[in-house]
């Protein structure tokens, strides 16, 4: 489908007056499509250098901040501009005012595309996994389908697809803020644990963000959950008890009555009430960890959900393609082997939470960590100490680090990735983990993780006798 022939269809907003904070990626490609649309944009962005390539565009910015709101239909807001805690933004703020609707362009694609299905994907691990293997099962069932959202590419560039289309939608706790009337056909919520309080003021009113994915749904639509932590499975019980759309819980803890849960490292499907076992996790090297289990749990049931198909042929269907899933980049990444070494890049894991299921999944780790750490450091890791052979530690955070890891784990403080790679390969021997899992955000060193990622893979591709990792191979 060529993207000319099946744009979104934006028509009802020609000839409107619609104002656009913030022009990053998302922003921008609102900002087009709605001009090709034929309406008015008004395009700001704080940010000198954004606002001069919105004018190469021929976007001409427009002071927001001086703007008279009353004349406004509507605000297209970037979700990482603050709306609410610790501030709000002057903008924000004259937009509310002047009671002008405020929203993203996730919303703005929902009403473009009715006739649509919508998954909408959340929680704060595990996200970007899930919603690319349910995009990678609804390809290889030949289900016409769209991947976007937080991942990927935005909202408004994605093709229209039709009435027997789906869009996968991975959603961040800022973007659920800023979605007024969007109601999901297949809403999946896989965890919720301590991220982003600085912008929600505490665990409570970030709860309730990731809780509006569920909002509108009917019996006719599913609510789909991971229930192993407290404030997912508060939400569980919440949505539970109003008793609209058709729940399923997901679990990596235990058995769960008409859920879809991990026991012996087999994802069991309980939905009929039949406990039939339908993934063998040993199987599947891309997607390591009782963490990807919960992801490939959840991708299961969102697909069966769509497709609304219980049969043999269908569920094959669907654990063929999962077996098939090349794994997403950075996000405990399979790069490959230099004899009996792994290679694992996990560049994504910007906090505790997250390099937690990276050292849970594997034995005899030799660790990569730093960067700017999260409020905890690695504290919260001490469990998982015995796990690492040696740590190699990296970025602002290398010596705080090294003095969490002190008597516990060896540890040599590198300075920066490539010292650390080649002291790790030098060092490590017998059936091994080079793991590169952060715990901390990039930005002393890169741009962002997807950088440092990049930059770990480059490095090792070039290590004497390293063999790369095919889906189907044998590592």
């Amino acid at each position: 489908m060529s993207a000319n022939s099946n744009m979104l269809d934006l028509a009802a907003h020609e000839d409107h007056t619609i104002a656009v904070l913030g022009l990053g990626i998302s922003g921008m490609s609102a900002a087009d499509a709605l001009r090709r649309a034929g309406a008015r944009v008004l395009p700001w962005d704080d940010n000198e250098n954004r606002r001069n390539g919105a004018a190469a565009r021929g976007l001409a910015p427009y002071n927001l901040e001086a703007a008279g709101f009353d004349e406004i239909d509507m605000l297209v807001l970037s979700p990482g501009i603050p709306q609410g805690h610790p501030t709000t933004h002057p903008v924000v703020a004259r937009a509310r005012a002047a009671d002008c609707e405020i929203l993203c362009d996730i919303e703005l694609l929902t009403r473009a595309a009715p006739d649509a299905r919508y998954v909408g994907i959340s929680g704060t691990n595990g996200k970007s996994t899930t919603t690319a293997l349910v995009g990678h099962i609804l390809a290889q069932l030949e289900i016409i389908s769209a991947v976007g959202g937080n991942i990927g590419a935005p909202a408004l560039s994605l093709d229209a697809l039709g009435r027997d289309g789906v869009y996968v939608l991975e959603l961040s706790s800022y973007q659920l803020e800023l979605l007024p009337r969007a109601v999901f056909d297949v809403a999946v919520l896989l965890n919720i644990t301590p991220d982003h309080l600085d912008r929600h003021g505490g665990m409570d009113r970030y709860a309730a963000a990731k809780r509006r994915i569920f909002d509108g749904q009917d019996k006719s639509q599913s609510a789909i959950m991971g229930i192993d932590d407290t404030y997912s499975r508060a939400v569980f019980d919440e949505v539970s008890a109003r008793n609209s759309a058709a729940m399923t819980p997901v679990s990596t803890r235990g058995a769960c009555t008409g859920g879809v849960y991990l026991k012996d490292n087999w994802i069991i499907d309980d939905r009929d009430g039949l406990a039939e076992p339908v993934i063998d996790m040993n199987a599947l090297s891309a997607l390591s960890g009782v963490h990807n289990a919960q992801n490939v749990a959840a991708a299961y049931t969102a697909v069966s959900a769509i497709v609304n198909d219980h049969t043999a042929e269908t569920r094959a269907g669907i654990t063929g393609a999962i077996a098939d899933f090349p794994g997403l980049a950075h996000r405990q990444e399979l790069l490959g082997t230099c004899g009996t070494l792994k290679f694992v890049n996990d560049s994504k894991a910007t906090n505790a939470e997250a390099a937690a299921h990276a050292l849970a999944a594997y034995d005899d780790i030799y660790w990569i960590a730093g960067g700017i750490a999260k409020d905890a450091g690695i504290t919260p890791l001490e469990p998982l100490f015995e796990r690492v052979r040696h740590a190699f530690l990296i970025g602002a955070a290398a010596n705080d680090f090294a003095e969490t890891l002190r008597g516990r784990v060896p540890v040599t403080v590198s300075g920066d990735l490539a010292t650390a790679l080649a002291q790790a390969t030098e060092m490590a021997d017998g059936e091994a983990v080079i793991l590169l899992s952060p715990a901390c955000a990039s930005f002393d060193q890169y741009p962002n993780f997807e950088a440092r990622g990049e930059a770990f893979r480059a490095a090792v591709i070039g290590i004497p006798g390293f063999v790369p990792h095919t889906v189907g191979g044998a590592i």
